[in-house]
């Protein structure tokens, strides 16, 4: 499976949008500081995820989600 994950920062309760095939590691490498994008950011808590059978489908709701305002919009309302 492959995912798309919105982590959000207990450092300043802003969320990151992300994809992975690997849930569990990735939420630890961006706590471990292991992403230079969010080492600054950390400790995160994992908020939301969804599953895709396919890398580009997950790839591209992640574009969605994050340059995509009405997608984002619904999306921080569902949560």
């Amino acid at each position: 499976m492959n995912y798309v994950y919105v982590l959000k920062s207990f450092k300043d309760d802003e969320l990151y949008i992300g994809s992975t095939k690997d849930l569990r590691k990735r939420l630890q490498e961006h706590n471990q500081g292991k992403n230079l994008s969010t080492q600054a950011r950390r400790p995160f808590e994992l908020i939301y995820y969804e599953a895709y059978k396919s890398l580009e489908d997950a790839r591209q709701r992640e574009h969605s989600l994050k340059f995509r305002g009405n997608s984002r919009k619904h999306l921080i309302n569902r949560i």
